[in-house]
Parts: structure tokens; C-alpha cells; sequence
């Protein structure tokens, strides 16, 4: 098996997760039972994750020139993450998120981007030769829109293949999601993306699916949540059944999955045979609490017993 070799570009922040047996309402406060401080961002999630699972990964991002930003680049190194491309940001604070989960794992956020949004094309292309060696760029929507269409069309015409998480959901537009090879939104993303926001909880993700392949995506993988995941390219179509387990806290669940989605593709794995590895490891990331905390190891979802 080759290894996998990545590009992620993307958020790093600092999580500060709350743990309550439920979400307060409006102007009330409820007392919570554990709080933990961990470095976490979609990005450094993915990077981490990938990192975690055996793929080479080098990651392009901002981070503050604090105590926030010195963690996160801690953690990146002692993960086996490249940081040739992380920038330190004198001029802004580390970006950090606000989570509170409650007693079923559900979890309510608020993040502040910081440095994670003067991340600017500029930036990307001083890993144009990284981006044209990978397998994959691995990409999310927590960094400015122009940083995003500018690393998606760096890729394509390079002809890296292009693994998109639309999270948090804005519009993207037909001509860039003709530039991506893989797009991964959970359900309530997929029916964003069709300007169909409010509606993912009613989702038919095969209708969903063909619909976001006709606006020119090739490869779409829904993620479902506790159903599992729907995956459709022009030869493979069908549902990906959940593993078996309690969850915790689901924060870096689609994290995991699409990391790890896009090394199992970048090894060689067939779109279903990738799919069903990251669900595995997205299971094993929603038993345990925190963002890159919970990112499990390779050996961990190769033996992981679920129990299905």
C-alpha cells in the first residue's frame, strides 16, 4: 500500500468544549459537568486526522502568534504533520471555537476565524510545487471564499484531484464544483448547496446526490449521521451502513470522515471501499470527547470491534 500524500488547506483553532446534559436556551444558564481545551478548526482536523491514519500531510494555514497558535503548532508536529506552510499571523489572535455538547453528543458551536481568515491565495501558492506532488488537496469553507476558489482552481489545473467538505455550508458556485473530484457535505450541506437550506432533514440523499452530480460534481459522498453515508459517481451508487457505538461528542465527526475518505481514495481504495473506511474511523472519533483528541490512529480502525 502506498502512502498517502495530501495537501490540506484549511482553519486551525482553539476548541473550548463544554459538557452539560443539555443546550441552555436563550438567556439561561445551565451548569455543565466537564470542560476540556483542545486544539481543534476543520483544517487541523483533517490534517491531524490524515496525519494520524499514515498519509503525508502537509498543512496550509494561519495561526496567531500566541499561546493559542504556538499549542496548535505543538500539536501538528507531534502528530506527524508538515508545517512548512503554516503561517504564523502577528497581527491577529489564533482563531477559537466555543462548543457545547450535550448528554446524547449533539453539540452547538460558535467560532471565532481569527488568523484562520486572512489565510489568502497568496499563501496557497507558495505550495503550488506540494499541491502539483499530492494526491489530493483537501479543502473546507472555514477560510475566505477567494482562498477556497483560488486553491480549487490552483488544483484542478494541476491536476490534483480536489476533496471539497462544504462546511460550514455557504453557496458554492456550478463553475467550482465542476473543478471538484469529491465533495462531501452532510445531509443539511447537500440540500444548502441547492439553495434548498432548512430541508436536510428530510433528505432523499439518492435525489440529492444526483442532483448536486448534475451541477457538476463528479463524486458526491452525503454523510448521514447516525444512518450512515450516501455515496454516487458515475459507476458506484448506495448507501454505506453506521457502525455500531454510543456517541459522545460528535464534533469531529465529518472531519474524520472526510480525512479519512481522502486518504482510502488516495491509496487506491474504490469509492465504496474508502467510504466504508471513514465510516469506521468517524465512529471511533464520536466516542470520545474533543476535535483532534478523538481522532483515531490507523491501527485503530483497522481492529476497532463495533459489534455490528
Amino acid at each position: 500500500m502506498s502512502r498517502a500524500k495530501l495537501v490540506v488547506v484549511g482553519s486551525s483553532n482553539i476548541d473550548m468544549v463544554a459538557k452539560s446534559e443539555r443546550m441552555p436556551r436563550g438567556g439561561e444558564t445551565v451548569l455543565g459537568s466537564e470542560f476540556v481545551m483542545v486544539p481543534g478548526g476543520k483544517g487541523a482536523n483533517q490534517a491531524v486526522c490524515a496525519a494520524k491514519l499514515g498519509a503525508d500531510v502537509k498543512f496550509v494555514a494561519r495561526i496567531g502568534d500566541d499561546v493559542f497558535g504556538e499549542t496548535s503548532l505543538s500539536n501538528f508536529k507531534a502528530a506527524g504533520v508538515d508545517t512548512e506552510f503554516v503561517i504564523k499571523d502577528p497581527s491577529t489572535p489564533n482563531g477559537v471555537a466555543l462548543i457545547i455538547v450535550d448528554k446524547k453528543g449533539e453539540n452547538a458551536i460558535v467560532a471565532v476565524p481569527g488568523a484562520n481568515y486572512r489565510l489568502s491565495p497568496e499563501d496557497v501558492d507558495r505550495a503550488r510545487k506540494a499541491i502539483a506532488d499530492a494526491d489530493a488537496v483537501v479543502l473546507q469553507l472555514e477560510i475566505p471564499a477567494e482562498t477556497v476558489a483560488h486553491t480549487i482552481e490552483l488544483a484542478h489545473s494541476l491536476g490534483t484531484r480536489v476533496v471539497l467538505n462544504p462546511a460550514p455550508m455557504r453557496p458554492v458556485s456550478r463553475e467550482l464544483l465542476a473543478m471538484v473530484d469529491v465533495i462531501v457535505p452532510n445531509q443539511h450541506e447537500a440540500m444548502g448547496l441547492m439553495d434548498r437550506a432548512g430541508e436536510g432533514d428530510n433528505i432523499n440523499a439518492e435525489t440529492a446526490a444526483r442532483e448536486l452530480m448534475a451541477l457538476g460534481a463528479r463524486c458526491v459522498v452525503i454523510t448521514l449521521g447516525s444512518k450512515g453515508a450516501y455515496i454516487a459517481d458515475e459507476d458506484t451508487k448506495g448507501f454505506i451502513e453506521p457502525m455500531k457505538v454510543t456517541p459522545v461528542d460528535t464534533t469531529a465527526a465529518g472531519d474524520t470522515f472526510t480525512a479519512s475518505l481522502a486518504c482510502a481514495l488516495a491509496e487506491g481504495k474504490d469509492l465504496m471501499g474508502a467510504a466504508r473506511f471513514a465510516s469506521r474511523a468517524a465512529a471511533i472519533s464520536v466516542t470520545r470527547i474533543g476535535a483532534q483528541s478523538s481522532l483515531p490512529t490507523r491501527d485503530e480502525v483497522d481492529s476497532y470491534n463495533f459489534g455490528n
